[in-house]
């Protein structure tokens, strides 16, 4: 995909990123460590981190898509670099919503999980949400500056 409705596909595709990862991210740790809320919530979660990870490679190509056009700057290939490594955060947002619905069922059938496991399964997800959540942040904030500083405008026909 390339364009929507006349429109960059990128622009439209990163603001689901954006929000969905760092909500997923958040909604996470919250199931990880508050079983009502992972009683209510697990699903939920689980569905946010596939959709994430489903929608980054759509987002990384559409994003190259779009470089290839808008014309190459040391911003932009820092943008396009990190906006390459997003797809293994997103993976791993869903292994730790994969781990949190582990500990969901566990317990759900009345087994308990073992508390270093759920000492290890909660290091996981937190360490996944928040490597996530900053990833997000990074790829975000060099992206902006790929777009509006005036070093990305070297070259171009705009003042």
């Amino acid at each position: 995909m390339s364009t929507f409705n006349g429109l960059p596909a990128h622009v439209l595709l990163v603001h689901f990123i954006v929000v969905l990862a760092p909500l997923t991210a958040v909604l996470a740790i919250g199931c990880m460590f508050w079983p009502a809320a992972r009683h209510r919530l697990v699903w939920l979660v689980l569905a946010l981190a596939v959709t994430t990870a489903a929608l980054t490679p759509m987002t990384i190509d559409a994003g190259e898509w779009l470089a290839k056009r808008k014309g190459r700057s040391p911003l932009l290939h820092a943008h396009t670099h990190l906006g390459d490594t997003m797809a293994y955060f997103a993976i791993a947002l869903v292994a730790a919503a994969a781990l949190i619905a582990f500990v969901h069922l566990r317990e759900a059938r009345g087994r308990s999980v073992k508390p270093i496991a759920r000492w290890l399964i909660a290091a996981v997800v937190v360490i996944a949400s928040v490597a996530t959540t900053v990833q997000v942040y990074r790829i975000g904030d060099s992206g902006a500056k790929a777009t509006w500083s005036k070093q990305s405008a070297v070259g171009s026909s705009t003042p």
